[in-house]
């Protein structure tokens, strides 16, 4: 926001304390800086959405905690001032008092990882339960972006339709965007030692949470939807770390993407072994763990065409592993439908109870 020599800049401040969102003044002719407002929540998340008046101070903000539905207020930053504008109650209620923390643990390389643990709405102290882990990796050229720390535990307890965090009422932990980074530093593309990260990521990620004495590490199971989904394939293909997986909507024969996905910008015919290396259609003779493919039969991702989940399932089962494949009629890339959303729920729930919570 501009007014007259002066610029108006809002922003997100991390620290070891927590995440603090800044409007800071510059003016111009000048080159000076000077902070007008910084949040002080240490057990809320305040979002700062709109600049209203910046003569008179109005900012639109945003307030939530972990059990406070997110709620909508002005404040006025010169007044210290805070009027409410929405008073939506929490239509989640059942998930109201479920432990929600942010835990930090390291890559055996040295890498800072974070994860959003919830426990079980059960749990009792010193009992072990299965653990469900949902991730989504993302690729980074140099170490210091990634591992900055951008979750926050303050933010609302919010179950969208894709999210495993139904499962804390069903016994399971659930350590949810737990950090998979990617990284290439250099010369070195992130793929070129994709699997070796991938497959590091999960164990630190199984470690950290079984070192806090929560888990039997031997039922865990791992998920994703897309690239998540892509990534929970070759997880299960390239390690014996989990009991089960469910793979959505996801990519499982990088030929048929020739000319890129994610942030890979080589063709497969510049660099075949990687495309060839990173694709668990390739691998599939060395699958032996439960996998789940769920898939929107009118997926228009181009990259992720429903044609994907069926070549790899008819490979997976010609070759004999434990696989379902289930293809929602009439969705896309995300699912919509109440009957659709409900199926998978179901559908990964009964998965879930066999082949992890009731392991033999």
């Amino acid at each position: 926001t501009i007014n007259g020599d002066n610029l108006y800049l809002m922003g997100d401040g991390y620290s070891k304390e927590g995440q603090f969102p800044f409007i800071d003044e510059y003016n111009i002719k000048t080159g000076k800086t000077k902070r007008l407002y910084k949040s002080k929540y240490t057990d809320k998340l305040e979002s700062l959405n709109f600049a209203i008046d910046m003569k008179k101070g109005d900012i639109l903000v945003r307030i939530e905690s972990k059990t406070d539905y997110p709620n909508y207020y002005i404040r006025n930053i010169k007044k210290n001032k805070l009027t409410a504008i929405t008073d939506f109650d929490n239509p989640f209620k059942s998930l109201e008092s479920v432990d929600k923390r942010v835990i930090n643990y390291k890559r055996n390389d040295g890498l800072d990882l974070e994860g959003t643990l919830y426990l079980p709405l059960d749990y009792k102290e010193g009992e072990k339960y299965p653990m469900i882990l949902w991730a989504y990796p993302r690729e980074y050229k140099d170490k210091a972006s990634a591992s900055q720390s951008t979750a926050n535990p303050n933010e609302f307890v919010y179950p969208y339709w894709g999210s495993p965090i139904y499962w804390v009422t069903k016994g399971y932990v659930v350590l949810d965007d737990a950090a998979f980074p990617i990284v290439g530093e250099g010369n070195q593309e992130p793929n070129d030692t994709f699997i070796t990260q991938l497959v590091a990521n999960a164990k630190a990620a199984i470690d950290a949470v079984d070192n806090l004495g929560y888990i039997d590490p031997n039922k865990v199971a791992v998920g994703g939807h897309s690239y998540g989904a892509f990534m929970t394939a070759n997880l299960l293909s390239h390690s014996n770390l989990f009991a089960a997986g469910i793979a959505r909507s996801g990519a499982y024969n990088r030929t048929l993407t020739p000319f890129g996905f994610q942030s890979e910008e080589r063709s497969y015919w510049e660099a075949p072994e990687i495309y060839n290396t990173m694709s668990p259609f390739m691998n599939a003779d060395k699958m032996k763990t439960p996998l789940l493919l769920i898939h929107g039969v009118a997926d228009n991702n181009s990259g992720t065409y429903p044609l994907q989940s069926e070549r790899y399932f008819n490979a997976l089962k010609g070759l004999g592993a434990p696989v379902r494949l289930v293809m929602l009629p009439k969705e896309s890339h995300g699912y919509r439908a109440k009957e659709s959303i409900m199926h998978m729920l179901w559908e990964q729930d009964q998965w879930l109870e066999k082949h992890v919570k009731n392991k033999k």
